[in-house]
C-alpha cells in the first residue's frame, strides 16, 4: 500500500498547507471526522508522503447524507439561472487553481505535466464548462399532448471516483449532479484525495449553499459501502473496478436507487487495410501508455492486417521505446509511475504470466527502467504472439502495456474487437472516414474514435457489458441525476 493512517494530530507542521489537511466538508463547513484520523498520500514518483486527508467513517457519511438531503428541496427549486450563476462560480475559482491544480496532479498521482495539464486538469475544467453550456438546452419542460412532462433533480447523489483521473472523474460526476439540481456526497479515492479537497475549496469559495456538495474521503470498504447501501441515497455514480462495480450495485439493489457505473475497459484500435501505418500505429502506442496505461478507455489491443504485422510491431516498437520515462516534473518526460507498488506488481505480473504463456516481448517489460532507484516506474511494453483468449488480451491491465494481434479480414477483425466482456471505447483507422466509419458502427463499445477524432467534452460517455451502464458528460451527465414527471393537464 502506499498509504498510512494515523492519528489527526500527528500532520507534519511544515506539510504544503494545501496539501495537508484532515477535515471532511459536511454541511457547508470543514469539520474534523468523527474517529479523528488522517489518510496519509504518497508521490508515487518520490515514494515520500507528501500530504494527507480526512479517513472518514460511517458516520462522517451519514452527517453528509443528512445534509445533503436537507439542502435537496431549496436547490432543486433554485431557479435554473441561478443555479448555474452559482456553478460558473465554482467555474472561475477553479481556473484561478489551475497551476495549483497542475501541480498536485504531478505529486500525487505522477502524471507527467504535459499530461496533468492535456488529460487532466484542461479537459476537467471543459466538461464542467460544457456541462454549463448543455443546461441551456436541455429540455426541462415539454408539452407532450395533454401532459406538462418535467425534469427534476433525483435527490441525494453519491458519486465515487477513482484515482486515476481524481480531478476529471470528479467533475464529470458532480458537474451533471449539481447542474441537474441533485445534491451532492463525493467519495474520492483514497490513493488521490487532493484535488479533490482544492475542487471543495473552489465550491466554498463560490458560496453554494450548505449541504448541496459534502466530501468524504475515506475507505472504499467503508464510506463506499455506507453510501452504496444508504435508503436516503437515490442515485450512486460510480467509476472504478468492474468487480467493485458490482459490489455497488448489489448494495445499491436493496433501495432501488439508481446506479451508473463507468468501469473496466480493454479496448481496440483497429487499422483497416490500406491505412497509413505509421500515425495509425503512432496514436495507439500512445493512447495506450497515456497516463503509465491508467486509463480506463485506454486502446490495450492493436489490431492489425496480418500483411502490416511486422511493419506495425516494429513500428510501435519504436514508439513505444523513444517514450521518455522518469521524473514527473520535467517537460520532456511522457510516462511517470503508476500510482502505487500495488499497481506495479499487478501490472509486471500481467507481463510474467504472458510471457509463460508463450507471449513475445518485442519492448519494454517487468524490469525497472534504468536510472530510476525509486518510484513505482514500468518500461512502455509492447507484447505480440498472443492467443485471442490469452489473460493480457482479455483482462484490463491498467499498465503502459498493448497488445498487437494480426487478422486476416475485416470480419475476423470486428470478431476480435468485440470479443472480450468489456465495451467502454475505441478506434477505428481507415484509409477514408466513410470506410473507418463503416467499421466503427459495428464495435460493441460506447465510444469509438474514428481516423483520429478528437475527444469531445459535450458527448456522451459510457461503456457497453462489463464496462458500466449510464453515461457521462454533456446532457447525458446531466440526465443521469434526473427524474422525469407527466402533469396530466
Amino acid at each position: 500500500m502506499s498509504t498510512r493512517r494515523q492519528d489527526a494530530g500527528a500532520v507534519d507542521g511544515d506539510r504544503r498547507p494545501e496539501w495537508a489537511r484532515s477535515a471532511v466538508y459536511v454541511d457547508g463547513r470543514w469539520r474534523e471526522t468523527a474517529g479523528g484520523r488522517i489518510l496519509e498520500v504518497e508521490n508515487p514518483a518520490t515514494e515520500t508522503m507528501i500530504g494527507a486527508a480526512a479517513d472518514a467513517g460511517a458516520e462522517d457519511a451519514e452527517a453528509a447524507i443528512s445534509a445533503a438531503g436537507a439542502a435537496f428541496p431549496s436547490w432543486s427549486a433554485m431557479p435554473l439561472p441561478e443555479r448555474l450563476a452559482v456553478l460558473e462560480r465554482v467555474r472561475t475559482g477553479l481556473e484561478r487553481r489551475r497551476d495549483l491544480l497542475l501541480e498536485t496532479i504531478v505529486a500525487e498521482i505522477g502524471a507527467p505535466v504535459r499530461v496533468a495539464r492535456e488529460a487532466h486538469v484542461d479537459p476537467g475544467l471543459a466538461v464542467l464548462r460544457a456541462y454549463l453550456d448543455a443546461a441551456e438546452s436541455l429540455a426541462w419542460e415539454e408539452r407532450v399532448g395533454n401532459s406538462l412532462v418535467l425534469r427534476e433533480g433525483i435527490g441525494v447523489a453519491a458519486c465515487i471516483t477513482p484515482w486515476n483521473y481524481p480531478f476529471y472523474q470528479v467533475l464529470a460526476k458532480i458537474g451533471g449532479a449539481l447542474v441537474a439540481g441533485a445534491t451532492v456526497v463525493l467519495k474520492p479515492a483514497e490513493l488521490t484525495p487532493l484535488s479533490a479537497y482544492l475542487i471543495t475549496d473552489a465550491i466554498d469559495e463560490a458560496g453554494v449553499p450548505a449541504g448541496v456538495f459534502n466530501l468524504i474521503p475515506g475507505p472504499g470498504r467503508v464510506v463506499g459501502e455506507a453510501l452504496a447501501g444508504h435508503p436516503a441515497v437515490d442515485a450512486i455514480s460510480f467509476t472504478g473496478s468492474t468487480l467493485v462495480g458490482a459490489r455497488v450495485a448489489a448494495l445499491a439493489a436493496a433501495s432501488i436507487k439508481r446506479v451508473s457505473l463507468e468501469l473496466g475497459g480493454k479496448s481496440a484500435s483497429v487499422i483497416l487495410p490500406g491505412t497509413d501505418l505509421e500515425p495509425a500505429v503512432h496514436a495507439s502506442v500512445e493512447a495506450a501508455m497515456l497516463n503509465s496505461g491508467q486509463t480506463c478507455t485506454a486502446w490495450t489491443r492493436l489490431l492489425v492486417p496480418r500483411t502490416d504485422l511486422e511493419a506495425a510491431t516494429q513500428l510501435a516498437a519504436a514508439r513505444a521505446g523513444a517514450l521518455v520515462v522518469g521524473d514527473p516534473t520535467q517537460p520532456e518526460t511522457d510516462l511517470g509511475p503508476v500510482v502505487s507498488p500495488a499497481q506495479r506488481h499487478t501490472v509486471t505480473g500481467f507481463i510474467e504470466r504472458a510471457v509463460a504463456d508463450g507471449a513475445r516481448i518485442v519492448t519494454g517489460g517487468t524490469e525497472r527502467p534504468a536510472g530510476l532507484t525509486r518510484g513505482h516506474y514500468v518500461w512502455p511494453t509492447v507484447v505480440t504472439d498472443v492467443a485471442p483468449d490469452a489473460e493480457i488480451v482479455q483482462e484490463e491491465v491498467f499498465g503502459p502495456v498493448l497488445t498487437i494481434q494480426p487478422y486476416d479480414s475485416i470480419e475476423e477483425a470486428v470478431a476480435l474487437a468485440n470479443a472480450t466482456p468489456y465495451g467502454l471505447a475505441g478506434a477505428v483507422w481507415g484509409p477514408d472516414q466513410e470506410a473507418a466509419l463503416a467499421i466503427a458502427r459495428r464495435l460493441r463499445t460506447g465510444q469509438v474514435d474514428v481516423n483520429g477524432g478528437a475527444f469531445n467534452p459535450a458527448a456522451p460517455f459510457g461503456g457497453y457489458g462489463r464496462s458500466g451502464n449510464g453515461r457521462e458528460l454533456g446532457r447525458w451527465g446531466i440526465e443521469e441525476f434526473l427524474e422525469t414527471k407527466a402533469l396530466q393537464l
